[in-house]
């Protein structure tokens, strides 16, 4: 009678290979971060606070903030990671915007657009940021 000795019959094989790709896939996900979104680190300045944001397809985030003291509102676009310049841009608004932003920052940025400040006590406001051609942003916010 002969020893089989330490071998794996194929169907064991191919079991014991679906286990260990399902495992290695496993720790990949757990392991591997999603994007990850823009975050304010304050670009307006002292005693403004986010009132609204809005995304930017899966690009950035576009923040509005408000100081109660000054009465201003302002705009910052940012990019989810920053690289290399592209075309970044904010606009702020008193509502309706119509065809032109009252205040307007654009150009090739490595990060964020903005800040763009506006004082509009009382009225709504339109904002919006963009990077590279995808936009986000609010219109008839932020009321009074």
């Amino acid at each position: 009678m002969k020893k089989r000795g330490n071998h794996m019959t194929s169907a064991k094989k191919a079991a014991t290979a679906v286990v260990l790709a399902a495992t290695a896939l496993a720790g990949a996900l757990a392991t591997a971060s999603p994007a990850s979104a823009a975050t304010y680190g304050g670009e307006c300045g002292a005693g403004y606070a986010v009132v609204n944001s809005a995304g930017i397809g899966g690009k950035g985030t576009v923040f509005l903030t408000y100081n109660s003291s000054t009465h201003k509102n302002c705009v910052v676009a940012k990019r989810n990671s920053a690289g290399s310049a592209v075309l970044v841009e904010a606009g702020l608004s008193i509502s309706p915007a119509g065809s032109h932003w009252d205040v307007y920052d654009g150009g090739y940025y490595t990060s964020y657009a903005g800040p763009i400040y506006l004082s509009a006590a009382g009225r709504c406001v339109d904002w919006m940021g963009r990077v590279s051609g995808t936009e986000g942003g609010k219109r008839r916010t932020n009321c009074g």
